[in-house]
């Protein structure tokens, strides 16, 4: 029991920054008082500028809303617009390694974030195009902030999917994590109406919406979401044992690629060769190794072998042969 008011404040306010409705019965458990302390501290979080929405009924339930300015003491419209937009490029891999939690924050921030901010946020990041973007397809933030409400809130969602193959179908499932890989989002939730846990990939989820319906969170097998999708990733696909050689030093190569494919090993100063496990489509194994940006030799596998000399043949061709390089001046002006 929390007898410390300013204390008891605090610990309300984080349970309503959750993204769902908290009865009273259950609030006044958490905390350890009655029912009638709930709504005396719901009010003054009211008196500071907090929009706490009451629900009517037998039990009765509060919900932290959007009102019409942020609360006090938080963020002035600036920051919040800052922070907002900074957590969307998070989101959208601008910034490798905190893509999860950017869409954990951004769902915290978007439920009390005012409509006239929303669309200030909205606005400028449709009229701007960040320079550095991710390998993976695009999602929608409102996408992603569905899902991670609907996590932490332990609320089932339905959601129209598109499996691999091209088969639309619809889901009804307990979420339980979001997962970033670097190059794709991940939802791991349990699918009721196959009666197992799946990995969904969030490019192919549409129309997510959150039932309402609450659900007590099972026990995932392994305990770790990341695990678990790494593992089921590795059961879809198809695995080649790739062996490059670089002409650059190791430190070099290992900077320029991403360490989920493997750590090169020095083979002289001025070379390197990297053997590896890869679960990736061949096509995009080609992509990374170019974008290192050094001459390299492929032993092996055979398939990235024949699709890096079909690549290469097809970009010959598509240089004319009469094609001479542009006249540049040294310093490269007009």
């Amino acid at each position: 029991m929390t007898t410390d008011t300013p204390a008891r404040l605090l610990q309300l306010l984080s349970l309503l920054q959750t993204p769902r409705e908290w009865p009273g019965g259950e609030l006044a458990g958490r905390l350890g008082v009655s029912r009638r302390t709930v709504r005396r501290d719901i009010d003054r979080l009211r008196e500071l500028g907090y929009p706490v929405q009451a629900t009517m009924g037998v039990e009765g339930g509060y919900r932290l809303v959007a009102g019409k300015a942020m609360p006090p003491l938080v963020l002035d419209d600036e920051e919040a617009v800052a922070i907002a937009v900074g957590l969307r490029a998070g989101a959208g891999h601008a910034v490798e390694g905190v893509e999860e939690a950017s869409v954990r924050a951004l769902a915290k921030l978007e439920q009390v974030l005012p409509s006239r901010l929303r669309h200030r946020v909205t606005t400028l990041q449709s009229a701007t195009t960040p320079l550095i973007g991710g390998d993976g397809p695009t999602i929608p933030t409102e996408t992603l902030t569905v899902l991670a409400s609907a996590c932490s809130g332990h609320e089932r969602l339905r959601f129209g999917y598109r499996a691999g193959d091209g088969t639309d179908s619809r889901r009804l499932v307990e979420p339980y994590r979001l997962v970033s890989t670097g190059r794709r989002w991940y939802l791991v939730a349990y699918d009721l109406e196959r009666e197992d846990w799946r990995t969904f990939r969030v490019d192919r989820v549409s129309d997510p919406f959150a039932t309402g319906a609450r659900f007590s969170p099972r026990e995932l097998p392994g305990g770790d979401a990341a695990e678990y999708t790494r593992r089921s990733m590795q059961r879809q696909q198809t695995s080649y044992e790739i062996d490059v050689t670089f002409e650059a030093p190791a430190e070099v190569v290992a900077a320029r690629i991403p360490a989920a494919i493997g750590v090169p090993e020095p083979v002289d100063a001025d070379s390197c060769r990297l053997r590896a496990t890869a679960g990736d489509a061949i096509e995009w194994l080609t992509l990374r190794l170019t974008l290192v940006g050094v001459d390299f030799t492929v032993h092996a596998p055979t398939e990235l072998i024949a699709h890096i000399e079909q690549l290469g043949a097809r970009l010959v061709r598509a240089v004319p042969t009469n094609s001479s390089p542009p006249h540049r001046s040294p310093s490269g002006g007009k």
